[in-house]
């Protein structure tokens, strides 16, 4: 297979997390564009990369580009990566993917249209972990799973001009936090929660500080989850079944878990993949995706977020909760 060449859109520390680990396996990004020239110059020599647009938007047409890493602020997604589809190149996202539901399904109609692959840059759904407790859970050796709570709380400074507080740059738990724990439970429930209750505390600026969410789905799984950006919390997550349960810390680049069997009291430690790798595992399968002749959507877990973005949206809509850009679309 040609080696893809990757342009990545912004400098910021997703993009440098991007460059080591295209770096680990012996490559480099082939494009950087950035609003500010001067920015991406920087990055470029850094990291060895052999080409700096004048005009950042001229990686959607550059016929050397066969890949998009998009690494902007949520708010930002959307045009962009329309212009990158069109122009028929694959597009992996920083999460949150979009500001909502609608936006998604506008990117994936278009994706589908010109035959690329669209993705979110979700951890959870590549990191080496997962995919080994999701084979303990199929052994069957601790039963059906019946319940989660999960937790996700950072401690930001009451500056209403940051980012996690600007409604201008589309902040707010939910969309910053929030995809985390919302994906972490699909990855464990059988199907999409069908009841969502929701309490949301907004901050002076509007946007969601802090909010609790109550969910379950048809086969009556349920999940709890408390989100902060004003008070931390450890990032928790607690998948409860019939025979033990499963706890995992620092759950969006976790890459171990420890199982407590009930029966027993006994405890197992199951380690799986590195932390500092996670953004290397997502590029390999993307990049497995595109190489694919099978179901290419299905590598990325495609449906997976696509759930996670109509729960939220959910959730802000029962907050009558909207950003500049969506009042703008009405």
């Amino acid at each position: 297979m040609r080696e893809i060449n990757w342009a990545v859109l912004g400098c910021g520390v997703i993009a440098n997390e991007m460059a080591v680990a295209l770096q680990k396996q012996g490559r480099h990004i082939y494009a950087v564009g950035n609003r500010t020239r001067e920015k991406a110059v920087l990055f470029a020599e850094k990291y060895g990369i052999q080409k700096v647009y004048a005009q950042y938007d001229e990686m959607f047409t550059d016929p050397e580009v066969d890949a998009i890493y998009i690494t902007t602020p949520h708010n930002t997604h959307i045009a962009f990566m329309k212009q990158a589809i069109a122009n028929g190149k694959h597009v992996l996202v920083e999460k949150a993917v979009t500001l909502n539901s609608g936006e998604l399904s506008e990117a994936l109609s278009l994706a589908e249209e010109k035959g690329v692959i669209v993705a979110e840059a979700m951890t959870i759904f590549h990191m080496p972990i997962y995919r080994r407790l999701h084979e303990i859970l199929q052994s069957g050796k601790l039963g059906a799973v019946n319940l989660m709570t999960v937790n996700f709380g950072s401690f930001k400074e009451y500056d209403m001009n940051n980012r996690f507080f600007n409604r201008n740059l589309a902040g707010g738990a939910m969309l910053d936090i929030g995809v985390y724990a919302l994906s972490l439970c699909r990855w464990f429930m059988t199907s999409k929660p069908e009841q969502v209750k929701s309490i949301v505390k907004m901050a002076p600026t509007g946007v969601d500080e802090q909010a609790g969410l109550l969910l379950m789905n048809a086969e009556g799984q349920m999940a709890t989850i408390m989100l902060s950006l004003h008070s931390k919390q450890p990032k928790r997550g607690m998948i409860s079944c019939e025979k033990g349960y499963i706890e995992i810390m620092e759950y969006p680049r976790a890459c171990e878990a420890q199982i407590t069997y009930t029966e027993s009291g006994e405890t197992e430690l199951v380690r799986a993949g590195r932390r500092e790798d996670a953004l290397l595992y997502e590029i390999t399968d993307m990049e497995n995706a595109i190489a694919s002749h099978t179901d290419k959507q299905e590598e990325m877990y495609l449906a997976y977020t696509r759930d996670v973005m109509e729960l939220m949206t959910a959730c802000r809509r029962e907050w009558n909760f909207t950003y500049p850009e969506e009042e703008c679309n009405e």
